[in-house]
């Protein structure tokens, strides 16, 4: 459950990264670089993939064995 908390956690933090960089982008003026917000977004995602590669791997979650019916 905490690790399902988690990936929700650092999903709505990539959202609200995504939101927070929209101003600037509309505006076109920033003291920040774009950069800066892209950034972060690959960071956060990085995070969420490693986590969810290791929680697959350690068994934590279990991936669905038969992603279609026969």
């Amino acid at each position: 459950m905490l690790i399902k908390s988690l990936f929700i956690i650092l999903l709505l933090l990539m959202v609200i990264s995504l939101f927070r960089a929209l101003p600037p982008i509309l505006k076109g003026q920033s003291s920040l670089p774009l950069s800066h917000y892209f950034g972060r977004r690959l960071l956060i995602a990085v995070i969420l993939f490693s986590l969810l590669i290791v929680a697959l791997l350690t068994g934590v979650i279990q991936p669905n064995p038969t992603p279609y019916t026969l």
